[in-house]
């Protein structure tokens, strides 16, 4: 990136490797130096939480908001009924009008603690595209908006391309989503003034829709810029784990899992993801990112404490970090791990080791745990677990037992009471 920016936020944006392109550098920098500039991304309400792999973008509207700016949540209540087909070798199932209203109420609790919404010059607006999409008159709509639109420049976007090239189906409900989320940033434009959208660089092709109709339709000059897509240095998606999805929910996922999740990243990713999901000065994040041998350890311990701290409060990360320490140096259980608490009842006559490890989430399935304990990979307050056969009673519970699988997963048994 040779371009040197004078605003605040796209500096921040480059020197700390959220930038992969933007469609008018320039035009953008003075627009930002102008004066409050509001931008925005659209998050499509397909789940009750967002996840670790929507957390790049978050952070890019946090920096929008400290450097001076005014962040849009978009929320897609609208374009969730169709289903955005980037990339998939599918169609997305549809859900109900009342399952979407559900996942929009969970997602707004996550963004509430990195944005602060409001009525000020720079406090956060969360909106909703059903509020113009579900008043659209189809006619209207193809006559004023789709006349806009090429069908021969839809299908060289490489989004399209690749489904089309596997020869799998794409429906017209998905071929109209390109279009929709092109309308979602002129409507943003005409009612609130914004004048970039933001999204992964699998977005390029629907922003520049955007930008291009409503340059058409209003003559006004907007912009977009996109991130990185993400994977980890081992080559696996951020946001997704063995145990799956990372989700940035506590009653999805506990802050200790979450903090485990940041503490175990490649050695090789440390440094990046520091600039990327923390607020440390950008030499600190380059100087822990060199550290080598144990030394890296510590500073895994840094990006788990910092990237807990912001989502859900110091206290929590402070907790997962003692936790951590107690299960780990000190061989301790912890008082925050995932815990699997049994009646009496469920116990009955015993359970067996096999469905503790399957039921505790440390394996998915009676075969994988089998084959943890095959392979010495799974212990019982840490001692070796050898016989798949072994069965824990009630009275084995009176104490929390820990089960471990290998080294950095564990888990407690109790007894209800």
């Amino acid at each position: 990136m040779t371009y040197h920016p004078k605003s605040d936020f796209l500096r921040v944006m480059i020197e700390r490797g959220f930038l992969a392109d933007c469609t008018d550098y320039q035009g953008l920098d003075d627009a930002l130096i102008a004066g409050v500039v509001p931008g925005y991304i659209g998050f499509d309400a397909t789940a009750t939480s967002l996840h670790v792999g929507s957390l790049m973008q978050i952070m890019t509207l946090r920096w929008m908001q400290k450097t001076g700016h005014k962040p849009i949540t978009l929320m897609g209540g609208g374009t969730t009924k169709v289903g955005d087909p980037s990339f998939r070798a599918d169609e997305r199932p549809l859900l109900t009008p009342e399952k979407i209203d559900e996942n929009i109420a969970g997602i707004k609790k996550v963004f509430s603690t990195y944005i602060t919404y409001g009525d000020g010059p720079t406090d956060a607006l969360m909106l909703n595209n059903s509020e113009w999409l579900d008043e659209l008159n189809y006619l209207d709509f193809l006559r004023d908006i789709g006349r806009h639109f090429s069908v021969n420049r839809m299908l060289s976007f490489e989004s399209v391309k690749s489904r089309l090239d596997r020869e799998q189906s794409l429906s017209f409900l998905e071929f109209n989503y390109m279009i929709l989320q092109a309308y979602d940033f002129l409507e943003l434009n005409r009612r609130y003034g914004c004048r970039v959208q933001f999204g992964g660089s699998d977005q390029w092709g629907n922003i520049v829709n955007g930008i291009d109709l409503t340059r058409r339709v209003l003559d006004n000059e907007i912009f977009g810029m996109t991130t990185p897509l993400l994977t980890k240095s081992d080559g696996t998606k951020m946001g997704k784990s063995a145990s799956g999805a990372t989700w940035l929910d506590a009653d999805l996922l506990s802050p200790y899992e979450f903090w485990q999740f940041w503490r175990n990243m490649p050695d090789a990713d440390v440094g990046r993801f520091l600039k990327l999901y923390t607020e440390l000065p950008v030499d600190e994040c380059d100087r822990l990112g060199a550290l080598e041998g144990a030394e890296i350890n510590e500073a895994k311990i840094i990006l788990a404490r910092e990237v807990t701290a912001l989502l859900h409060g110091m206290e929590a990360a402070t907790t997962a970090e003692a936790t951590a320490r107690e299960v780990f140096e000190k061989g301790g259980a912890g008082d925050d791990l995932p815990t699997l608490s049994l009646t009496a009842e469920e116990i009955g006559e015993g359970i067996s080791i096999v469905q503790l490890i399957t039921r505790s989430g440390l394996a998915k399935s009676g075969k994988e745990a089998k084959r943890l304990i095959a392979e010495g990979g799974a212990r019982l307050n840490d001692e070796a677990v050898t016989d798949t056969g072994l069965m824990i009673g009630a009275g084995d519970l009176d104490t929390p037992i820990k089960l471990s699988a290998g080294k950095k997963r564990h888990a407690l048994v109790t007894l209800a009471e």
